[in-house]
């Protein structure tokens, strides 16, 4: 049996530089994004998260492909401890076993590289479960044949986490991570569905996506300022009158720690022993992202920030493949 993958450690817990971005529009903001990556790595983030469905059309496959040529174009400290995790999408068509090692072998080709952490991107179970048990054998079968290093999953909930760990363990293959949603905005998956407990009691690393839930958590948008346009901008429009005890907790926080909200917020899902992984598309946005790194908050300021949650009015809409 291979050696379970340690998912590299940030001082403050596990952390990542998380990547949805459809890279590749120009190349000068690829460069940026190369500046990024660097700085990250130098910093000690070493543990990168993208997923093949990050790119359609044209863009198919773009955000691993990119990803690959930045950690291959990235020389210096940390270097031999990059470590890049990939979702699998459970997409309709992918109805094998098979067709997931397939599925792991395009992303390493994308990458130029060994996938170090392959992930189910979401789970089926809500709608075609007979396809999500293939699926979960495919990435057991890539583990198997020591093409990936770690097998982890996302928006599972503990009931169904309990019954996947057991078949993986079967087989002596460990679940590494769990990705759920998880925020100030979005605390259902640990809250209301305890998947931290059952994470911590069968030594699954928690990680959390969009911790700073969309980027309502970093104070850039207000009332009556400029959104986003879509359905983005619709939700953001009715949740901001909405959830100010937390905006309003995490902004008098900042102020008195001489942050900023996104940092607090992130330092707060670190304080909950869940690794966040936040995206930057700027050097500016790596560097406030940095500065989440290498402190505390303390117990009475975690307990206020938990209890502003408690007050909402609304939170997040949470993801249509949480399972619980």
């Amino acid at each position: 049996m291979m050696a379970t993958i340690s998912l590299p450690q940030m001082g403050c817990g596990t952390w990542a530089w998380g990547n949805r971005l459809l890279w590749g529009y120009d190349p000068q903001m690829d460069e940026e994004l190369q500046a990024v990556f660097n700085l990250c790595v130098q910093n000690g983030v070493t543990l990168f998260d993208t997923g093949d469905s990050y790119g359609t059309g044209r863009l198919n496959g773009r955000s691993e492909q990119l990803l690959g040529q930045f950690a291959q174009g990235y020389q210096g400290e940390n270097q031999d401890n990059i470590c890049i995790a990939t979702k699998l999408a459970a997409y309709p068509w992918r109805l094998t076993r098979g067709a997931m090692v397939s599925a792991g072998r395009k992303s390493a080709q994308r990458l130029g590289r060994n996938v170090d952490l392959v992930q189910m991107h979401w789970s089926t179970a809500n709608y075609a479960p007979w396809q999500e048990w293939r699926l979960l054998d495919g990435l057991g079968d890539l583990y198997e044949m020591g093409e990936v290093r770690g097998v982890g999953l996302s928006n599972y909930g503990p009931k169904r986490l309990r019954q996947i760990y057991q078949k993986f363990q079967d087989r002596n293959i460990p679940i590494t991570s769990l990705q759920v949603q998880y925020s100030l905005l979005s605390t259902y998956p640990v809250t209301e569905l305890g998947i931290k407990e059952v994470c911590d009691e069968l030594g699954i690393q928690l990680i959390a996506y969009s911790p700073l839930c969309l980027g309502l958590l970093t104070g850039k948008y207000q009332e009556k300022g400029k959104f986003p346009q879509g359905i983005r901008g619709l939700l953001f429009r009715y949740l901001l009158p909405r959830v100010k005890p937390v905006l309003n907790t995490l902004e008098a926080i900042a102020a008195s720690r001489e942050k900023t909200m996104a940092q607090v917020a992130l330092n707060w899902c670190i304080c909950k022993g869940v690794s966040p992984i936040p995206g930057a598309k700027s050097l500016d946005q790596a560097k406030q992202n940095l500065g989440a790194l290498g402190w505390w908050l303390d117990a009475g300021e975690v307990e206020e920030l938990d209890r502003s949650t408690t007050k909402l009015e609304a939170k997040m809409v949470q993801n249509i493949f949480q399972t619980t």
